[in-house]
């Protein structure tokens, strides 16, 4: 009976000791995402704190996310995506609201996926939140603009404790971005910082987020995160972007209109792409904001005919746009 005693404490000594053993996924789900923590650094008070965890699949097959759970309700994530096909992306997205705690505070984001097998994958975020620093307004945030502008975009951060705290340095996480700081105001008991952000002029088009890291000479608030957004539309434009002609007779020319517009004007160099069987003729050679293009089928023989035309400009920065022309050709 004792032999039998002892047998089992042993088992349940061993059974805790496997449980306490921090447990982490198999390297294949880790592998997916770009990062698998995010420090937000220092921040004020009241904000949230969003950071998108990204992630490729690179397993072969359909990737299922099953759930997103996390271990504080100061935090809430969720997956953009819940199915991503392989070698497509999809985005963990989480939020901290450092409105439900002081100081610094570390959560854990369990995702748990069951296709093409389960697994779990742990995240974490972490934040340093204080009352004695605020923004305004509270990201630096450049709105739209056209490829090809260099914009800048501004805010201020405030120091509420002491005169002494000042900014020694900043940077941007994006190599599109370059920062700059400049200190317009320092009295009895608030300093006042202004931090800009400069867009170059190439930077991609689409809807991105970025941070500005701000270094201190305070070793309470040794480094600021500075939330930056930024919507970038194209330089041009066309329409329809996939001009379908359906079913056109051989022999017989069929013209549509294709419209270019720019975000400024702009002069059409040249078209590429095009040959005996599909023209292109543009209205003028003025530099303006519109320019409509007639596209003329003349198809010689029956059967599918499909191109890719590549409209060039004068424009510096995304001056170049493409459309398709198709048509089933029929005797």
């Amino acid at each position: 009976m004792l032999r039998f005693s002892m047998l089992r404490i042993g088992l349940v000594s061993v059974f805790v000791l496997v449980l306490a053993q921090p447990v982490h996924a198999a390297p294949w789900a880790d592998a997916m995402f770009d990062d698998l923590t995010k420090d937000f650094g220092a921040v004020p008070h009241g904000t949230v704190a969003m950071h998108p965890f990204r992630l490729v699949n690179k397993t072969g097959a359909t990737l299922h996310i099953s759930s997103v759970r996390v271990s504080c309700g100061c935090t809430s994530a969720s997956a953009m995506q819940t199915s991503v096909a392989p070698g497509k992306d999809g985005v963990i997205m989480a939020q901290m609201d450092t409105r439900r705690f002081y100081g610094t505070k570390s959560v854990t984001i369990y995702v748990q996926f069951d296709q093409p097998q389960f697994e779990e994958v742990r995240l974490s975020v972490q934040a340093n939140s204080r009352d004695d620093i605020s923004y305004s307004p509270e990201s630096i945030n450049f709105g739209k603009i056209y490829r090809g502008t260099a914009a800048t975009a501004q805010m201020n951060i405030s120091f509420l404790a002491g005169s002494a705290t000042r900014i020694l340095d900043s940077n941007c996480d994006s190599n599109y971005l370059t920062s700059s700081f400049n200190e317009i105001r320092r009295e009895s008991g608030e300093v006042v910082y202004q931090i800009s952000a400069k867009i170059r002029a190439d930077a991609p088009v689409g809807k991105w987020y970025s941070d500005v890291w701000v270094k201190t000479n305070n070793p309470a608030i040794p480094k600021l995160r500075v939330p930056l957004s930024i919507e970038i539309e194209p330089a041009l434009t066309v329409s329809p972007s996939n001009v379908v002609m359906g079913q056109i007779k051989a022999g017989n020319p069929f013209d549509r209109k294709v419209i270019v517009r720019g975000a400024q004007p702009f002069r059409i160099t040249k078209v590429d792409g095009a040959d005996e069987q599909v023209r292109v003729q543009e209205d003028d050679d003025e530099a303006k904001l519109v320019h409509v293009l007639t596209v003329t089928l003349s198809p010689a023989a029956p059967g599918a005919l499909s191109r890719t035309l590549r409209v060039h400009t004068d424009l510096e920065a995304g001056g170049e746009v493409t459309f398709n022309a198709q048509a089933q050709v029929v005797p």
